[in-house]
């Protein structure tokens, strides 16, 4: 254990782990320069319709997935792209930077996929991947209920053995892609109270049963459906269980590790998008004669929304290395991530705004709905609440 003053401190930097590059390789400037296009392409000219209309653009995460954005961290075998987790952060942050709620989305589609490729069989892995990977089936995550959001270990969701099959009841809240999505990855109680009763389990959309709830009237996230999820004796076969009776609770957060550095990278594709609107804006805006540029008040306020940023994205990359390496500080450089970029993110979209003065809070710039979109980052994946207390219980390990 590292020290610090001759006393062990846990918390504390430990170099001959540490290894330092702060340059994409050419394989990972390939992926942001193909995502960053697809992004300014596809994503930025119609994010405005999809927020406003509540489309789920279901065609352009197909040609998403046609270069590789469905199964990012998916094994090859099965039709996934197999990239670490550093290269989807920088995939998920020029996807964002189009349209913050699509790519989050993907997200938790990948988060899904992955849970899948990590912890299901083989045969489970060979149905249901191929398809999750080219987006002609799309994929839920369905942890939260009414009654379990942050104590996700007091699910009530209970699946229920017979024979071969899974008979669940119970619901399940703010599911994202509820109602369009064709598998849902599901965590429900099997056993006795607490995490070690929990089972994952992989339950397609037209399973007997299985229904929605009214669609939920957001204040962002428009791009994609929420609903509830409603389990009335529905019948799951055995066989899409995703790994052993009983470990569903450390899937989901494990699940959570990687969702939380995507959540986190999204978030700085927001906040960079909002900030250079910002740049473009000073330099061109006038205020008593003269460029909002040339205000030093507002040149530190944009040195602050920079700084953080890079703050943000260190951050970020340095998790998912840690993550990728099977770091055993990885959960704590996560959540960190998650707390440090998803506050800044949505705290540089709203400078980003004020910068802009009026014209940032009509429909007819970007800012209001980066701002929107971004606002739930510090909910979802764990509250920064949560977040602060996973921090500091892995600081406080004996």
């Amino acid at each position: 254990m590292p020290t610090l003053a001759g006393f062990p401190v846990p918390w504390c930097l430990d170099y001959d782990r540490l290894t330092m590059d702060f340059a994409l390789s050419e394989d990972q400037q390939a992926f942001q320069d193909a995502a960053r296009r697809f992004a300014e392409d596809v994503f930025a000219p119609n994010a405005a319709r999809w927020d406003a209309e509540c489309i789920f653009p279901k065609a352009e995460l197909r040609e998403a997935a046609a270069l590789g954005f469905g199964g990012l961290y998916v094994r090859e075998d099965v039709g996934g792209t197999g990239l670490a987790r550093t290269d989807a952060a920088v995939v998920f942050e020029e996807l964002a930077a189009g349209c913050t709620s699509t790519a989050a989305y993907i997200s938790i589609h990948n988060m899904a996929a992955w849970m899948i490729d990590r912890f299901g069989h083989d045969a489970l892995r060979e149905r249901l991947l191929p398809g999750l990977c080219s987006m002609e089936m799309l994929a839920s995550y369905a942890l939260t209920e009414p009654g379990a959001g942050s104590d996700a270990a007091a699910l009530a969701t209970r699946a229920a053995r017979d024979g071969d099959d899974y008979v669940l009841n119970g619901s399940k809240a703010f599911i994202s892609g509820a109602s369009e999505t064709d598998v849902i990855v599901c965590m429900a109680r099997t056993g006795g109270e607490g995490p070690n009763g929990i089972t994952c389990l992989a339950i397609e959309a037209d399973s007997p049963g299985l229904s929605y709830g009214a669609q939920e009237k957001k204040l962002g996230w428009n791009s994609q459906p929420t609903a509830m999820v409603l389990f009335d004796d529905c019948r799951v076969p055995a066989a899409n269980r995703v790994g052993k009776e009983g470990d569903g609770f450390r899937i989901a957060m494990a699940g959570l590790d990687g969702g939380r550095i995507n959540i986190a990278a999204c978030s700085i594709g927001a906040a960079r998008a909002s900030m250079e609107a910002a740049a473009g804006h000073m330099g061109e805006r006038k205020a008593f004669g003269r460029l909002l540029a040339d205000f030093q008040a507002l040149q530190f306020k944009l040195a602050d929304m920079a700084t953080d940023l890079d703050a943000a994205r260190l951050m970020t990359w340095r998790a998912a290395a840690a993550l990728d390496a099977g770091d055993p500080d990885a959960t704590r450089y996560c959540a960190m991530a998650k707390r440090f970029a998803t506050d800044a993110g949505f705290e540089i979209c709203n400078a980003a705004l004020q910068l802009h003065g009026g014209y940032g809070y009509l429909k007819d710039y970007p800012l209001e709905r980066f701002l929107r979109d971004t606002r739930v980052h510090q909910i979802l994946e764990g509250t920064n609440e949560i977040m602060r207390l996973i921090i500091a219980r892995k600081l406080l390990e004996r």
